[in-house]
């Protein structure tokens, strides 16, 4: 029988459906483009391949284009009779995945893990930051990755995709030293690999190495298609690097040319985060306000996230709406989210309401109101969803507030708690408070 790059068996007998659909699998997990005709190459060998057809559903996913997906895995689904255990369990949890059931399908990938540890198909929707569990909303999310990724490590020894997720699970839970060595294997074993080159960008960043990271991505994206997965986040760390290092001309070059989301193309919750999050740093960082290009981002969220549910999501167009002056959108978002809460659908639970608060008191400048609204939540961050990094956001907005407020010692309090030992973060007025 034949066997994917994992050593498991798939149901063809298609030489070209395998190593087509080892392709499409292989550019889902080095987050390159052309996962989709990969599949569709598949498909078209050995038309009742049903994986093929779950790993087009989850390519279209990743890229948000959503009725396409829906119609792939339904496809998958009219294919999968008489499907061995090992492919029925696959299917099982993608149908899952596709159906918006994120509990449901992280326990059924390790339930389907105990059996089939090498289904890297399954493991990497439950890996990440922007995975199943880093968006579950649960406190405690970055341990349960790392104690997901640390159980299967034998069983994937050097493989450049597993040590580059082992590595962001670690990095994410503070782990640099033991990070450091996986992602210099995979990025040995497979230079091309993008999410492995936006994981060592985060270790760059953790470890406070800007100057390494900017020269580093700076050399790697130009051989990176536009339209890949990575392209708009992987500008956006660029442009964090030239804002901290001053050059402020070239970081808005990059956001407009990269990331504006009327500019690129990329998954649309990484346009909305990426380009709210870096106008905001801006401003932080002594930046003036520019209304045009918030408002592209205002539009932008509540065409592709109207309502509340990803809580991620919901942080960034919230922050949109507040600097638009959208008064009602914000308020009724809001309502949305306290309404999910009540009714146990919005895991995040109060955190996000908290720091949309925070966020309008801040641009009222009632900073007072700013902390008092970001403290009590603070501790308990990691539950909205990204990367530490990403995250940086809220911590910046109260280093802000306390400084606005006069509040120089707490500043310095949080400043001596900084992880990377930093205190030269791109934050207007910080050097008074030394």
């Amino acid at each position: 029988m034949l066997k994917d790059r994992y050593g498991l068996p798939v149901s063809t007998a298609s030489p070209s459906a395998r190593d087509a659909y080892v392709e499409g699998c292989d550019l889902i997990l080095s987050g390159n483009p052309g996962a989709e005709p990969a599949f569709e190459r598949a498909i078209a060998a050995d038309p009742g391949f049903a994986i093929a057809h779950a790993g087009k559903a989850r390519a279209y996913q990743i890229r948000g284009e959503m009725p396409v997906a829906r119609q792939a895995i339904a496809d998958a689904n009219a294919a999968a009779a008489n499907l061995p255990e090992r492919e029925a369990s696959h299917m099982a949890f993608h149908n899952l995945v596709l159906t918006g059931q994120g509990d449901a399908a992280v326990a059924a990938a390790k339930q389907h893990l105990k059996s089939w540890p090498r289904d890297a198909m399954v493991l990497s929707p439950c890996t990440s930051v922007f995975g199943l569990i880093g968006f579950s909303g649960r406190a405690g999310r970055e341990r349960e990755q790392v104690d997901l990724l640390d159980g299967l490590a034998d069983h994937y020894g050097d493989d450049w995709w597993f040590n580059s997720q082992h590595a962001f699970a670690l990095l994410e839970s503070g782990q640099r030293d033991a990070a450091r060595p996986k992602i210099e294997s995979a990025m040995s074993s497979n230079p091309r690999n993008a999410h492995g080159t936006h994981i060592r960008a985060h270790l760059y960043y953790e470890d406070g190495e800007q100057d390494a990271s900017r020269a580093y991505l700076k050399a790697w994206l130009p051989g990176y298609p536009r339209e890949g997965q990575l392209h708009c986040h992987i500008s956006w760390h660029i442009a964090l690097c030239e804002l901290e290092a001053g050059d402020v001309t070239e970081a808005f070059r990059i956001y407009n040319e990269n990331i504006a989301p009327d500019a690129i193309w990329g998954p649309p919750l990484n346009a909305l985060t990426d380009a709210a999050a870096f106008l905001w740093r801006a401003e932080l960082a002594g930046q003036p306000r520019d209304p045009a290009r918030w408002r592209v981002v205002h539009d932008f969220a509540h065409k592709m996230f109207p309502h509340a549910g990803v809580a991620f999501a919901d942080t960034h167009a919230a922050l949109a709406d507040a600097v638009a002056g959208d008064g009602a959108a914000l308020e009724s978002r809001v309502r949305e989210m306290l309404d999910l809460t009540r009714q146990g659908r919005y895991p995040s639970g109060p955190v996000v309401p908290s720091l949309v608060h925070a966020f309008n008191a801040f641009l009222h400048r009632d900073y007072a109101a700013a902390i008092d609204a970001i403290e009590p939540v603070l501790a308990q961050h990691e539950r909205i969803g990204g990367s530490r990094a990403q995250r940086d956001l809220v911590e910046f907005t109260l280093l802000q507030a306390y400084i606005q407020a006069g509040r120089l010692e707490d500043a310095r309090n949080k400043l001596r708690e900084w992880r990377t030992g930093k205190t030269a973060l791109p934050i207007e007025g910080l050097p008074a408070v030394h």
